[in-house]
């Protein structure tokens, strides 16, 4: 005979673990797109002082 309850019990678990590991997954998406910006801004200002100075040499 089945317990209900119990089985009940189990699928509340397993959803419980499912929510656990996506909000794991959410928190470390958004720690890792909030340092994508940065390193997107520095390499756009490396860029930029490159061509500064190539165009520099261009007019020398």
């Amino acid at each position: 005979m089945v317990n209900y309850g119990d089985v009940i019990f189990q699928l509340l678990m397993f959803i419980f673990l499912i929510a656990i590991i996506t909000a794991i997954v959410i928190v470390i998406k958004t720690v890792l797109n909030k340092k994508a910006p940065q390193q997107s801004q520095d390499i756009e200002k490396k860029l930029d002082r490159i061509i500064e100075l190539l165009e520099k040499d261009k007019n020398n």
